[in-house]
C-alpha cells in the first residue's frame, strides 16, 4: 500500500514539473509570436475516458461552479498573457509564486486554512505571505540595473519568432507586473473553487472539459467584440502564430488535467509548490530564445518571493506532519480498545 503511494506521488512530481516546464515554454513562444491560444484541443478526450466511470449525478450548483471557474480562467489568461506582453516571461515566472501567499489568504477566507499564533507553522505561513507580497511590490516597482545581458538569442531562429531584444520601459513593466499579479490572485481563487469542484464531483477530465470549453467560449465573444472593427487581427501573418495556437491549447489542456488530479490528491498548495522551478526556466529560455536580459530587481524580488515561499511551504509542511501524528495516535489507542471490546462481546455470548 505504502508503496502504491508513493509511486502515485513520484508520478505526480513528475507530471507538476513537465506542466511547469511546458507552461513557461509556452510564455516564452507568446512572448515570440505576440498571438493567444484557444484550448479546444482536449474536447474529444474526456468522452472516451468519461464512459468507463461511475460518477455521482451532476448538479446544478457543480455546474455554476465549474462555469464560475471557466469565466475565471478566460479572465486570468488574458491578464496572464496581456502582462507577458508589457514585461517578460521571466516577471511572469518570478509573480507566479505569489501563488501560495494568495491560497493560503483565501483559503484561510473560505475556512480551509487555520491560523493560531502560539503555532509556528501559523506564524511562517502569516511570515512567509508577507514575504511575498513584498517580494512581488520589489520585483515590479524597482526595474534595477542590468545585471545579465544578452544582445542577441543564442540559437538563431526564423526572424518571426525571434524579435530583436528591446527592454520594456519602466511603466510598461510596472503595468505587467501589476497585470500578471492580478492573475495569480485570480489562479489562487481558481485553485479553492477547484478543490470544492473535485469533492463533489471527482473527475478530472470532465472538470477540464467544462472548464476549456468555457474559456473558449468567453475568449471568443471577448475577442469578436474587442476586435470588431478590425478584421486584419485575425489573419495569420507568419507559422509561428499558428503553432503558438495549437501548442498552446495542448500544454494548457492537458496541464489542466494534471493541475486538478494533483489537487484532487494533494490539496491545492502542492500544487502551488512548483512555482520556483519556473524561474530558472524562464531565465533560461529567455536568454536563449528571445535574448532577454537578467534586471537586479528581478532577482531581489524573485528571491524574496521564492523565500516567503518556501516559509509559506515549511509551515504547511509542519501542519500536515502534526495531523498525520495525531491520526496515527487515535488509530493506535482505537487498535488497542478493539481487543477488549471483543473479548467482552465473547464473554458476553459465552
Amino acid at each position: 500500500m505504502a508503496g502504491r503511494f508513493c509511486q502515485r506521488d513520484g508520478w505526480i512530481m513528475t507530471a507538476m514539473v513537465a506542466v511547469v516546464v511546458s507552461d513557461v515554454g509556452m510564455n516564452t513562444l507568446f512572448k515570440a509570436a505576440s498571438s493567444k491560444g484557444m484550448t479546444l484541443l482536449l474536447l474529444p478526450s474526456p468522452f472516451l475516458t468519461h464512459r468507463s466511470r461511475s460518477l455521482p449525478p451532476l448538479k446544478f450548483s457543480v455546474l455554476c461552479k465549474m462555469g464560475l471557474l471557466g469565466l475565471l480562467g478566460c479572465v486570468y489568461l488574458m491578464l496572464g498573457y496581456t502582462g507577458i506582453k508589457y514585461s517578460s516571461p521571466t516577471l511572469a515566472s518570478a509573480m507566479s509564486n505569489l501563488t501560495p501567499a494568495f491560497t493560503f489568504i483565501f483559503a484561510l477566507l473560505f475556512g480551509m486554512e487555520k491560523v493560531s499564533i502560539k503555532k509556528n507553522s501559523s506564524l511562517a505561513k502569516v511570515v512567509g505571505t508577507i514575504v511575498s507580497i513584498v517580494g512581488a511590490l520589489v520585483v515590479t516597482l524597482y526595474h534595477g540595473p542590468i545585471i545579465f545581458a544578452a544582445s542577441q538569442p543564442s540559437v538563431h531562429l526564423p526572424q518571426s519568432l525571434s524579435p530583436p531584444p528591446s527592454p520594456p520601459s519602466t511603466s510598461n513593466w510596472v503595468i505587467g507586473g501589476c497585470l500578471l499579479a492580478l492573475e495569480y490572485t485570480l489562479i489562487a481563487i481558481s485553485y479553492i473553487i477547484q478543490t470544492h469542484i473535485m469533492r463533489e464531483y471527482p473527475s478530472e477530465f470532465a472538470l477540464a472539459l467544462s472548464h476549456n470549453v468555457c474559456v473558449s467560449i468567453s475568449c471568443a465573444f471577448v475577442s469578436i467584440f474587442a476586435e470588431k472593427n478590425n478584421p486584419s487581427a485575425w489573419i495569420m501573418r507568419s507559422s509561428i502564430m499558428l503553432i503558438c495556437i495549437v501548442a498552446t491549447g495542448l500544454v494548457n489542456s492537458t496541464g489542466y488535467v494534471v493541475e486538478s488530479w494533483t489537487v484532487r490528491h494533494k490539496g491545492p498548495l502542492f500544487l502551488a509548490m512548483f512555482r520556483p522551478l519556473a524561474i530558472l526556466t524562464a531565465v533560461v529560455l529567455g536568454a536563449i530564445f528571445l535574448g532577454d536580459s537578467l534586471y537586479l530587481g528581478s532577482v531581489i524580488g524573485g528571491t524574496l518571493i521564492s523565500i516567503g515561499f518556501y516559509t509559506v511551504m515549511w509551515g504547511k509542511a509542519k501542519e500536515e506532519k502534526a495531523d498525520i501524528d495525531t491520526h496515527n495516535v487515535a488509530s493506535s489507542s482505537h487498535s488497542k480498545r478493539v481487543p477488549l471490546l471483543m473479548n467482552y462481546a465473547a464473554e458476553k455470548q459465552v
